[in-house]
């Protein structure tokens, strides 16, 4: 019997190109890319999509959408790794470590939307605790967030890897509109009544993450404390292969998180940082963009899903 045939659609993109490099080794797959005259031919990837197993988007929105709607063949399964899809219905979202269910349900699943790299972060950190009780679910939240620039895709990459990178900023808060595509994605799966305020920057790195969400004790659910919420987290987290909880010893000594600290791994750094004086808690989370954010991501979803087939 054929080992399964994975395709991967925009494989010259960032997402793309690491998801390449993670599989092209591997003995347990077919892997199916087109040559570079081929790749826009919306016939030769029709007929690619269909002949596929799996098929992983690594495509623009809008892109992600007409190659979706181009299956004909229905035992076709797929991984958006693109916005297309993630508040979509029908659609599984690709975070194994969301719920005690959540990886058997993407390993059954014929459509899986990987997590924007943000949105992993923030509802790695909110969704335990609200499920807890200890975070209400109209609590004000603040996600603060700073990527590498790798994160920014191609034109990115290009501004602080080509010719004009001496130009490059040091740092730049964006999305200033407070209208990023990623809050949603936060509310519903974390959760929430209402929609985050979300402040993302860019710094002079090319990949990792490091997000952070202030929280005031005072507005928790009645009683809650800092230990209780990491021991939420903790709980939550326990069996996990990917994502760990740094222990209230550690966060007491550590004065500055890495956001590279993980970089091409598919792991992820919960911590839980507490000021009792001032009844403040600082949650944090720092992985890799192109890793847990990512490719990592989806290459993680591919073998549930593989592991079901």
């Amino acid at each position: 019997m054929a080992s399964p045939l994975v395709f991967i659609d925009g494989d010259q993109g960032t997402t793309g190109l690491q998801i390449h490099e993670r599989l092209r080794n591997r003995s347990d797959i077919r892997l199916l890319t087109l040559p570079a005259a081929e790749r826009k031919a919306p016939l030769r990837r029709a007929e690619a999509i269909n002949a596929a197993d799996i098929a992983i988007l690594c495509l623009p929105d809008a892109a992600a959408k007409e190659a979706v709607a181009a299956i004909e063949n229905p035992s076709v399964r797929v991984i958006d790794a693109s916005s297309a899809h993630r508040t979509t219905a029908g659609w599984v979202y690709g975070f194994p470590e969301m719920d005690a269910g959540q990886s058997q349900l993407i390993a059954a699943a014929k459509r899986v939307t990987n997590p924007g790299c943000y949105p992993t972060g923030a509802i790695g950190l909110l969704r335990p605790l609200i499920q807890a009780g200890l975070l209400p679910r109209d609590y004000p939240i603040s996600v603060h967030a700073v990527s590498g620039y790798s994160g920014g895709g191609r034109p990115a990459v290009e501004q602080y890897e080509g010719p004009s990178a001496a130009q490059a900023l040091a740092f730049q808060v964006y999305g200033t509109a407070l209208a990023h595509k990623h809050p949603p994605e936060m509310q519903r799966y974390a959760g929430l009544d209402h929609r985050p305020i979300f402040v993302p920057a860019y710094g002079a790195f090319r990949q990792g993450i490091v997000l952070t969400v202030p929280l005031e004790l005072r507005l928790l659910a009645p009683g809650a404390t800092g230990e209780q919420l990491h021991a939420a987290l903790g709980s939550h987290y326990a069996d996990s292969k990917h994502v760990r909880v740094i222990s209230l010893e550690e966060s007491k000594t550590l004065t500055h998180l890495n956001p590279q600290a993980l970089n091409d791994t598919n792991d992820m750094q919960l911590g839980v940082f507490i000021n009792e004086e001032h009844g403040h808690v600082l949650l944090s989370a720092v992985f890799d963009n192109l890793g847990k954010g990512a490719s990592g991501a989806a290459v993680q979803n591919l073998d549930l899903m593989l592991a079901h087939a």
